[in-house]
């Protein structure tokens, strides 16, 4: 381990050069030559002619998180701010304020993911190394976008990496003042309670925010069977689209009583909603034997796996899922169905969901395909960080 201008070099192996090079932010730890670094110290790794700078972290499977060929300043980072925030500043004009500012690797900021619901922002870090960036950052993004507070949730429980590291509940103030427990954000319009102290992620699942949209689009007239509906954001853009009917399914009661409120937050409707606690997995072979048929049939599961070791797992979890769900949809209806699985590949889905369709029984048409919505950039270096897959399929008998 060598010095130089104070910050650390540790050579890795010629055969990560082009990685390196390439711009990818992450050196797993498996990679690292033996070293003294303690968490949160800067350091330049080398590979070939290739070199960077990063945080080195001392839990979890990625042991650098890098950051570009320079050690960034307090004026660099202040620049990765304004040129993300950039990037999100049209879609407050279609009447959404809940949406990502800061989407870690993918801007460029890795380790941190910042999302805004209305006039507060909250941060979540996947790393105890990134703690000293997080002020900097706070202060950039509350003072650019006029907002009352910007605070840090305080658990690393979404990050496969981070196991074992500590899962603390709350918000912390990092800028200015902390949310109120429950805060009601704007969507394309449409209307959700976000919990940002308790919540998943930050308080919404803003990724599939277009995918929704989307939703709302061939929803008109049909009747709907929203799986995994967790607050029922699908459920509300269907009605809002028309639908005929819609039924929310999620194991967790409190989570439909959410999705109820949600959907009383933004009627009346013409078409009806209910709810409906139930084990997806154990349940859907049931309701396909029994006959029970919806013109839309939407499948966003939670993630399946959480690390590369649990994907022949998924992989089988995946294609009972979708082969039941296709079962349920009227003949020349459509299925949306999504996975947000990082270590199934877009290209993996398609062919599980096309596995599922043969052991269905039913020929199925591509209409769609999407990923992240538009707030949540994936560098090119980076494919890792493309983990949505969104597909909607017209179901032939």
């Amino acid at each position: 381990m060598a010095h130089g201008s104070g910050v650390p070099t540790l050579r890795l192996a010629p055969g990560l050069e082009a990685a390196l090079r390439s711009g990818h932010p992450w050196v797993y730890r498996n990679h690292l030559p033996e070293h003294r670094l303690r968490g949160g110290d800067w350091v330049r790794v080398e590979a070939g002619r290739a070199a960077a700078y990063g945080l080195f972290d001392a839990n979890g499977a990625i042991g650098v998180r890098l950051f570009g060929g320079e050690r960034p300043t307090a004026s660099a980072l202040a620049a990765r701010v304004a040129d993300a925030l950039e990037l999100r500043s049209g879609l407050a004009v279609d009447g959404t304020d809940a949406y990502r500012l800061l989407n870690g690797e993918g801007d460029y900021l890795p380790g941190v993911v910042c999302d805004r619901y209305g006039r507060y922002a909250v941060m979540k870090r996947y790393a105890a190394s990134v703690d000293q960036l997080l002020p900097g950052l706070a202060k950039e993004v509350g003072s650019r976008l006029k907002l009352k507070g910007v605070a840090l949730r305080g658990e690393l429980d979404d990050d496969p990496e981070a196991a074992g590291v500590g899962r603390q509940a709350g918000l912390s103030a990092l800028w200015g003042e902390l949310p109120p427990p429950k805060l009601t954000a704007s969507e394309n319009g449409l209307r959700f309670v976000a919990d940002p102290w308790l919540g998943q992620k930050t308080g919404m699942f803003l990724d599939q925010r277009d995918n929704r949209q989307l939703v709302r689009r061939l929803a008109a007239g049909r009747r709907v069977l929203n799986l995994f509906a967790y607050h029922g954001g699908f459920s509300v853009y269907a009605l809002a689209g028309g639908a005929r009917s819609v039924v929310s399914v999620d194991v967790s009661r409190g989570a439909l009583e959410a999705a109820e409120e949600n959907v009383r937050l933004n009627g009346p409707f013409q078409g009806e909603h209910s709810a409906l606690a139930a084990d997806i997995f154990a349940s859907l072979p049931v309701w396909a034997e029994a006959g029970s048929r919806y013109d839309l049939v939407i499948l966003d599961p939670p993630a399946l796996a959480n690390a590369a070791s649990q994907r022949r797992r998924a992989h089988r979890a995946y294609l009972k899922l979708n082969r039941d769900a296709f079962r349920l949809v009227t003949p020349g209806g459509l299925l949306a169905t999504a996975s947000c699985t990082a270590q199934v590949s877009p290209e993996a889905f398609r062919e599980v969901v096309a596995e599922a369709a043969l052991a269905a029984g039913v020929r199925a048409q591509v209409v769609a395909e999407h990923g992240h919505a538009v707030d949540h950039p994936v560098p090119l270096s980076f494919p890792e960080g493309r983990y949505l897959k969104f597909v909607v399929l017209r179901v032939l008998a």
